[in-house]
């Protein structure tokens, strides 16, 4: 059985260099253990602006566990993640979001191959025209 590359991956500059993140379910079992009774869909919720901003705190592990669920060592991850200053809590949010919605929704998200030949993500969704067909009851015309 083929199981080993079936979890979806991201690539993001973390730390001035292109790092890998994968998000499985042991990653999020991980964090739900961690923040019981918090969890990950309540995360999720708070990142997408169903609820109240998630904590920098939650951001930062999610981010960490990414990382930790690519191989890299947990002590380098956390390490990694407190040394990045507060004004990269911004840009870590969107990893958190594209982490995890390439987790729960991979047919949303597809590679695209950088001109350095690393790969990152991209949504696929195409802006949509919502402009009334013309002589409709809802148009202008």
């Amino acid at each position: 059985m083929a199981v080993a590359r079936t979890s979806a991956e991201l690539v993001e500059v973390i730390g001035g260099e292109s790092r890998r993140l994968i998000l499985r379910n042991s990653e999020i079992e991980r964090f739900e253990v961690q923040y019981a009774p918090f969890g990950i869909f309540e995360l999720w919720d708070q990142l997408i602006g169903k609820s109240a901003p998630p904590q920098v705190r939650h951001v930062r592990d999610l981010v960490a566990l990414g990382l930790i669920g690519a191989g890299m060592d947990d002590v380098k991850a956390d390490g990694l993640l407190a040394s990045l200053p507060p004004s990269d809590n911004l840009f870590l949010r969107g990893v958190a979001v594209r982490l995890l919605g390439l987790a729960f929704v991979p047919a949303a998200i597809k590679p695209q191959k950088k001109s350095d030949g690393s790969r990152s993500v991209k949504a696929r969704a195409e802006p949509s025209d919502t402009t009334p067909a013309s002589g409709s009851e809802t148009s202008a015309a």
